[in-house]
């Protein structure tokens, strides 16, 4: 989605894509089966002490804010410990910043 026309203008013409390097936030659900909690603990590793607070469990998974950056990276760390996901939805941008 470009978003020239915007007010105030974002760092980045592209916005929830993978050319989206910029410092904003969008709520992710991330749908897997973590019964031993290694998964929320991976996650939480991401995000650091602060963020991972804010962390929501879901039924059948976890929900939080996060720079879609650090998308490929959850997955490559939850499939790197035989973690299996079954969805990743991004929501719509958030108004926070990582920075």
């Amino acid at each position: 989605m470009n978003n020239t026309d915007v007010v105030p203008p974002y760092e980045t013409k592209e916005i929830g894509t993978p050319l989206d390097y910029t410092s904003d936030m969008y709520r992710v659900y991330f749908e897997i089966r973590d019964h031993d909690g290694m998964a929320k603990e991976i996650i939480s590793g991401v995000l650091g002490p602060a963020r991972a607070e804010k962390i929501e469990t879901l039924a059948h998974g976890y929900e939080m804010e996060l720079p879609i950056q650090c998308i490929p990276e959850i997955i490559r760390l939850l499939a790197t410990e035989n973690i299996a996901i079954y969805q990743v939805v991004r929501y719509a941008k958030t108004n926070n910043s990582w920075g």
